[in-house]
């Protein structure tokens, strides 16, 4: 009953403080769109040579002939009555559009993440229990490789190398192939979806088509999780209880993976909380590159549009999600090593 308190109140904190960072944001997202370059209502007039009855007759429509402050006082009404607006590239409410496309990106940067701690906890790991060898040079190598190349850059090599040159990818044009049948929209994630039909033909296509694009953003987070899970293994390795787990006669992959791993853990929720949150807002160029029908390409051809209201949705969400990841970060932490405290 009192760790259910504990962490009652830490939720309740965390809350109370991001309120004023949502604010910020809401209000530096708000005005930065409108000291942009380029009037978005002359972009929606079909092009510079539309007229001025046009132009003004939009710009009546998307508010812009109010002064800022009135505008931004509409706009906290608006999210108020949780509505953030209408995209004129649409024509939908940005938060249906949102909701459309959530799913999509959240599949995506959930698939990249378990490919990089996949990958990342047992490298950090043999790193860890060989330092300064060459096993140890080889994985920061390769995180270090993963960090230096950009995502566009290392999902066109991908594209290039598994389906031009291979030809054993699918074509990286969205999340399901054009002649593919799509599953009945229960929750949004085509593999959850084609598993609950039980259309596993369609679940096999529809992890082909996640595969490369989850490896491009995989080996861009790689670097920080096997960073995090080195260090934090070779901190918890010089430790006292190891040394008496070994003392005593226990098997080395026990000491390893029951003792110490379970100890280095700790730091690697943290990271893993952070590179999820830089994940959801990152995969941009991912998705542009695959085609990949995501709020991340959904706010760039928007920002591209000079369309308001889907980008500042668009981060909004990005910013409650920042949020919501830090709670459950401060939950888990709090679970794993119960000697955490409110204080």
């Amino acid at each position: 009953m009192r760790a259910l308190k504990s962490i009652g109140l830490r939720v309740g904190r965390r809350l109370a403080a991001s309120v004023p960072a949502l604010l910020g944001v809401v209000v530096f997202t708000f005005v930065l769109m409108r000291v942009l370059p380029g009037d978005p209502a002359v972009f929606f007039a079909s092009g510079p040579n539309a007229g001025q009855a046009e132009i003004q007759m939009i710009r009546e429509q998307m508010g812009l002939d109010r002064p800022v402050h009135e505008q931004l006082i509409r706009y906290f009404a608006e999210i108020g009555r949780g509505q953030l607006g209408r995209s004129m590239t649409t024509g939908q409410a940005v938060v249906a559009d949102l909701r459309e496309r959530l799913p999509a990106s959240l599949e995506l940067t959930l698939a990249a993440l378990v490919l990089a701690l996949g990958f990342a906890i047992p490298l950090g790991i043999l790193a860890a229990l060989r330092p300064n060898s060459a096993l140890d040079h080889v994985v920061r190598f390769v995180c270090s490789m993963g960090v230096c190349v950009p995502t566009f850059v290392s999902g066109l090599l991908l594209i290039y190398v598994f389906y031009v040159v291979l030809g054993i990818s699918p074509d990286p044009t969205g999340r399901i192939d054009i002649f593919a049948a799509s599953p009945p929209d229960i929750t949004g994630f085509l593999l959850i979806d084609f598993a609950i039909t039980g259309d596993w033909a369609g679940w096999y296509a529809a992890a082909g088509q996640l595969l490369l694009p989850a490896c491009t953003m995989a080996l861009f987070v790689l670097a920080p999780l096997a960073r995090m899970t080195r260090a934090s293994m070779l901190a918890v390795l010089g430790s006292d209880f190891i040394r008496t787990a070994r003392s005593i006669g226990l098997s080395h992959w026990k000491v390893i993976v029951v003792h110490g791993l379970r100890n280095a853990l700790l730091p690697v929720i943290t990271i893993t909380g952070i590179v999820f949150s830089t994940m959801l807002g990152a995969n941009v160029l991912v998705e542009k590159v695959f085609s990949w029908p995501g709020v991340g390409s959904y706010a760039l051809d928007a920002l591209l549009g000079s369309d308001y209201a889907p980008v500042q949705g668009f981060v909004l969400m990005m910013a409650l999600a920042f949020v919501v990841v830090n709670l459950l970060i401060d939950v888990l932490y709090g679970i794993a090593d119960p000697r955490v405290n409110v204080e």
